[in-house]
């Protein structure tokens, strides 16, 4: 049956182009998705209150989905203050500092310890696990904050997140769709799992170190630490300094290493994910925080752990406050238009995205190289509302009809439209969906999903190449 595309979709698919635009000019994008978020309202409801209020609702609806990752992103930050005063920082990461000696080893050993965690715990609580402790290390051997960003971005939110080989999400949802086996879906996704990763993340170090060769991109560990306002002096025995003795420093953090330890445990065997695995390490870093926070000031400690966490809190909503807007709009393309202006599409609409999408998918030819660049831009275009997996059903459903039609490579182009889906929107190019790794690294969500761009599209263009190749 074919899709009818109203106006509001033409309307969403002109101000995609230019928020886009705007972040390949490295503009501000917060008054273009403004106007966006209202002229569709405007065009939906025809009503001027409503689509004023509309801005506000979307907003507010932002923020909600945003929360969580806000709050653990605080906390975060909050604990790695505390730890950083104290000494405990430099106390964890001295074992790991070692191996890491020049750049390219920090973004290689960086990137695939977040592969290997990301595969058993998904990435968001990967980043929050690896991310205070590493990127100290990294930016000590000359490693921009950007990429160790890039590393744990990629390697996370794309490598792991896209196969999904062991939580095994996103392959059930997709080969669900596509009514195959999900064992299927697995196998023919291991070949473009590599080709995407490789690709990507090679392109990646590439323009990182002609970059930093160049002197456009240098260490920023000074910048770091006045982030986190602790003086860049060397490091120095001095109890007085920090609060606590050597010798507790070095029990707490042994101890902080063993609670987290105990957070990977505890998520393998209790079976969680997503959430639930991201609140445990959120809860872990305010009992480490309160308690370490205790020791070193003693009688001032009550008062500091509330001054702690309104530090972790300010710099959780400044690095978020940029990001709620163009959230906001693209949420309007799934659930959130219902949600914000009532039922306006069609019975038959799958949502805005999804629409566009599947119109799409009607509009070409059959054959191998068109099946497999039309998976991969229906695959991207869903993946446009920053969550990677709201979609995937969708590219597992156009993947069917494909495949039916060649007579063969369902499973290959279900793979690939999961790959594109979940590298587009589940963390590499949607700046709200890489706000975790933006934010411990302390660097701009923009920046890192400018950075991400090309190296991204570089692997989606050689994967689909080669998924071509293997229908």
């Amino acid at each position: 049956m074919a899709v009818e595309l109203l106006g509001i979709h033409w309307l969403y698919v002109v101000f995609i182009v230019l928020i886009i635009g705007c972040m390949v000019m490295r503009k501000d994008t917060t008054l273009v998705c403004i106007i966006g978020i209202f002229l569709i309202g405007l065009l939906a409801t025809e009503s001027l209150s409503q689509s004023v209020s509309g801005v506000f609702n979307s907003f507010i609806y932002a923020i909600k989905e945003l929360l969580g990752t806000i709050l653990v992103i605080s906390l975060i930050v909050a604990m790695s203050n505390v730890l950083t005063k104290t000494g405990i920082n430099e106390m964890m990461i001295a074992p790991v500092a070692r191996f890491i000696r020049t750049p390219a080893l920090a973004y290689w050993i960086i990137g695939l310890i977040m592969l290997v965690i990301s595969l058993f715990f998904w990435p968001s609580p990967a980043v929050a696990l690896i991310g205070a402790v590493l990127l100290p290390v990294a930016l000590r051997v000359g490693l921009p904050a950007i990429g160790v960003a890039i590393a744990m971005n990629l390697f996370g939110h794309g490598i792991a997140l896209s196969g999904d080989y062991i939580i095994q999400g996103a392959p059930k949802l997709t080969a669900g769709a596509a009514g195959i086996p999900i064992g299927d879906v697995m196998q023919a996704s291991i070949p473009l799992v590599i080709v995407m990763g490789v690709v990507t993340t090679v392109t990646a170090f590439w323009f990182l170190h002609r970059d930093m060769k160049k002197g456009k991109l240098g260490p920023d560990l000074s910048a770091l630490l006045s982030r986190i306002n602790v003086e860049s002096a060397p490091y120095i025995s001095d109890e007085k300094r920090y609060g606590i003795s050597r010798n507790l420093r070095r029990f707490l953090a042994i101890l902080v290493v063993l609670l987290f330890a105990a957070d990977v445990y505890a998520m393998y065997t209790l079976n969680l994910q997503g959430g639930d695995a991201t609140a445990l390490i959120g809860g872990t870093c305010v009992f480490i925080m309160g308690l370490v926070t205790m020791l070193a000031h003693k009688k001032d400690g009550l008062e500091r752990v509330t001054g702690y966490i309104l530090e972790g809190l300010q710099f959780g909503f400044k690095v978020f406050g940029p990001v709620i807007p163009i959230a906001a709009f693209f949420y309007l393309g799934d659930s959130a238009l219902i949600d914000i202006f009532g039922k306006i599409l069609p019975a038959t609409s799958h949502g805005i995205v999804n629409d566009l999408g599947l119109a799409l998918a009607q509009s070409v030819p059959t054959n191998a190289s068109v099946s497999a660049l039309t998976l991969t831009s229906v695959g991207a275009i869903t993946g446009l509302d920053g969550s990677g997996f709201s979609g995937i059903s969708l590219a597992g459903s156009v993947a069917h009809l494909f495949g039916v039609a060649l007579g063969k490579g369902i499973a290959t182009l279900t793979a690939l439209g999961q790959i594109s889906a979940i590298w587009v929107g589940g963390g590499t190019l949607i700046p709200w969906a890489l706000i975790p790794a933006a934010a411990i690294c302390g660097v701009s969500p923009f920046e890192l999903a400018r950075r991400n761009l090309k190296p991204v599209v570089i692997g989606l263009v050689v994967t689909t190449i080669v998924a071509a190749f293997l229908l």
